[in-house]
């Protein structure tokens, strides 16, 4: 840490020129003692990502921020706070910290949180950082965590795992044994000094692959933020063998969108079929992500359009975990009648149909934006269709 970066010309300097092109910065300069322009720059960027996704360490006074690819690469504030309400205790070990974000939620469902990391310079940002935050809960190790368990005879609640999918020999990787550390390697010996094992892994992690690749999984949560997933978080519990539980999550400002199910349930669910009726629904990200396919339309008695479209409908409106439309008309997908349409500006998704929304675009000369949903997907029946719709 380069402690001048704190004095409080600096910290004003940074704040006035988080809409400044760095590029500016750098061409004039700074003259501030004993800190180098491109080291305030490194703050303004990093400091200009937290604004959104770490709205208390931006609001807070002289936060030390490290490069922004630490900040690019840590959980953002609405997960971490979601997923500190997903386990409790006495006392957890996040041995891969980072920059501390997961930790300092952490603290307020657990009495002790041990916060490991192995860079000696973000170990000392993080433990600064709380500080200011006021956080008296988190104890900062700066160590390898898997090294500090394996050295230390202390037993917690739970261990919190986010491992690095930047492998140093094979670049970006998405198996868990290729990932730093090798979690499914090191699996006994985190047991030994946990019951409960938490792991954050990329929503691009294939289930069966996690799944295969791990021992004792209770429970998969899948996490997205607006749509969008953002994390997967693995719970183990050490003995356990029964069926694996899914939970997903789509978080919208104040709203959460939750739908569960058991893993094994999807194989032996009915789904039933239908033509269109009064009203369609498309499942949000988390639950297309977890495969819940059939599970839906059994659990939530709605039909779907066809197999692999993964479109449901129904005659009376129902909540439905994802967008839902009213639905205007239903055409037979040919030239002449969706010319006939005589929509030249609509909202267009496809689902399992054999072109793209660009080409469609551009064939018809329908603009993005607009009043109507134009869903161009396959029925139960294989016949090509146009489902026009309004939002609800």
């Amino acid at each position: 840490m380069t402690t001048e970066i704190l004095n409080s010309e600096i910290q004003e300097f940074i704040s006035n020129n988080l809409n400044t092109d760095a590029s500016k910065i750098l061409l004039k300069g700074t003259n501030f003692t004993g800190v180098t322009t491109k080291e305030i720059i490194e703050q303004i960027e990093a400091k200009v990502k937290s604004k959104n996704k770490l709205p208390t360490w931006f609001s807070s006074e002289k936060i030390y921020y490290p490069n922004k690819l630490n900040i690019e690469q840590t959980s953002s504030e609405i997960t971490a706070k979601y997923k500190s309400q997903l386990f409790s205790g006495q006392s957890i070990i996040d041995i891969t910290g980072g920059f501390g974000v997961d930790s300092f939620y952490f603290s307020k469902t657990f009495e002790t949180v041990t916060h490991c990391e192995i860079n000696e310079q973000l170990s000392a940002i993080v433990d600064y950082n709380y500080t200011q935050l006021k956080v008296k809960t988190i104890k900062t190790i700066n160590s390898n965590g898997i090294d500090y368990l394996i050295s230390s005879k202390t037993n917690y609640d739970w261990i919190y795992i986010d491992p690095s999918r930047r492998h140093e020999s094979k670049g970006k990787v998405f198996f868990l044994k290729d990932c730093l550390p090798n979690v499914p390697y090191h699996l006994d010996t985190l047991f030994k000094h946990a019951k409960n094992i938490a792991i954050k892994t990329s929503p691009l992690l294939d289930l069966s692959i996690g799944i295969n690749e791990l021992n004792h999984v209770k429970d998969i949560h899948v996490i997205a933020i607006k749509n969008e997933v953002k994390e997967l978080i693995w719970i183990l519990e050490n003995g356990f063998k029964g069926e694996i539980t899914i939970k997903t999550a789509n978080i919208v400002n104040n709203t959460i969108d939750l739908f569960n199910f058991k893993l094994a349930d999807e194989t032996s669910s009915n789904a039933t079929y239908s033509y269109p009726l009064k009203y369609l629904y498309e499942p949000n990200v988390a639950i297309l992500k977890s495969g819940a396919f059939n599970t839906i339309s059994e659990q939530l008695k709605v039909p779907k359009l066809h197999q692999h479209s993964h479109l449901y409908t129904s005659s009376e409106l129902i909540a439905f975990p994802g967008r839902s439309f009213k639905i205007e008309s239903v055409i037979d997908y040919n030239r002449k009648h969706v010319k006939g349409l005589c929509i030249s500006q609509a909202n267009i998704t496809t689902r399992n149909f054999p072109e793209t929304v660009q080409n469609i675009r551009k064939k018809y000369s329908i603009k993005d934006g607009g009043h109507f949903y134009l869903f161009f997907t396959t029925n139960h029946l294989n016949s090509k269709i146009v489902i026009v719709c309004t939002k609800l």
